[in-house]
């Protein structure tokens, strides 16, 4: 190997170590902070619960503190953000994800002696401030713990978590399972074990700028798809990666073209895509199952699984799918797509009419 090339891979080496070590010091200071602010909320809760007049003297101990940590450390010690501090240990005191590691730890429950364990929680706390000053705004502590367990799990920024929460992921996906399954949402985040894990009913791309009654095309639809192709990954939902798009198969001397192709890592298998504008039709599926069938035959390893077919769609009559498509049916799906993001409301109503 000559000199250049033995210092090109030096280099390389370095530069990687140095960036491992950048992002491992970040989040050791990113954890320590949250730890931080944990600690300080415990100790205006436990302050405050020794005063006489709670209300009043926790007003204005709050006040007091704010100007005493202005003067000393500067700004982001308003009374509005100790307010946010304190409620942060109120949130996550009895979050039952700590509660959890608390159990499986040398401590017996969730107690002072467990809050002052430094190296438990800043082990526990795995995001910025940012994103918990977010997550503490859900009420529901389900809810609240599986977008906290999927920003850790897919490294999602705050604008990624917002727009998670805003497009209901955790409604989505939780109407369509029983008790159980969202009792496993809140404690282990989404859990890819079949194809129907990675499907969502309704896709909301308002991400793509496409108002939703303006008049596109098929073709523009998959346009915008593939320059937002980032966007439309994450909400494809975990382990996808793209392959192609207009792919062309040929029977005799006839073409067609998949609109897209991609790849699920987490179940080893194809996952093709079809747009349609417009209500679904029977042919459309019947053209998705040629398509899954000629992967499945064609393209398929012998140790991948089955390919998977997803027919996106403005609108669908549940019955057209339901009779179209074999009792046993694992391998193709339909669900509508929305260009805009409904409110929380007509979302919640859309979702129960798929189902």
């Amino acid at each position: 190997m000559s000199d250049s090339i033995q210092n090109k891979v030096l280099f390389q080496q370095v530069v990687e170590l140095l960036q491992n070590a950048r992002q491992q010091v970040l989040r050791t200071v990113n954890s320590t902070m949250v730890y931080t602010y944990f600690e300080i909320g415990r100790m205006i809760v436990e302050e405050e619960q020794d005063g006489k007049d709670r209300a009043e003297y926790g007003k204005q101990l709050l006040k007091g503190l704010s100007m005493q940590l202005s003067m000393e450390f500067g700004r982001g010690f308003s009374v509005r953000n100790l307010e946010q501090i304190k409620r942060f240990y109120f949130v996550y005191a009895k979050s039952q994800t700590l509660s959890a590691i608390s159990e499986n730890s040398n401590s017996v429950s969730l107690s002072r002696n467990f809050a002052e364990d430094k190296q438990v929680l800043t082990s526990f706390f795995k995001l910025t401030w940012s994103h918990y000053t977010f997550l503490m705004r859900i009420d529901d502590e389900n809810e609240r713990s599986f977008y906290e367990i999927e920003t850790a799990k897919n490294n999602w920024s705050v604008r990624e978590l917002k727009r998670q929460y805003d497009t209901a992921l955790y409604t989505r996906l939780s109407l369509s399972r029983d008790k159980e399954g969202i009792l496993k949402l809140a404690q282990q985040g989404q859990i890819i074990e079949k194809p129907k894990d990675i499907i969502k009913d309704p896709y909301i791309l308002e991400f793509l700028g496409l108002p939703e009654l303006h008049q596109y095309s098929e073709s523009d639809l998959e346009g915008e798809i593939i320059n937002k192709l980032e966007s439309f990954l994450l909400e494809l939902g975990h382990g996808f990666t793209f392959v192609a798009r207009q792919d062309r198969i040929t029977f005799d001397d006839k073409h067609f073209r998949i609109d897209l192709v991609f790849y699920n890592r987490v179940l080893r298998c194809f996952v093709l895509i079809d747009l349609k504008i417009g209500e679904l039709k029977h042919q459309d599926l019947g053209q998705m199952q040629m398509y899954v069938n000629y992967y499945d035959r064609n393209k398929r390893l012998e140790d991948e699984n089955k390919t998977i077919g997803i027919v996106l769609c403005q609108n669908k009559s549940d019955l057209v799918v339901e009779y179209t498509l074999p009792e046993n049916n694992e391998q193709i799906f339909a669900s509508k797509y929305k260009t805009v993001l409904p409110s929380k409301e007509d979302l919640i109503k859309l979702i129960s009419e798929s189902k």
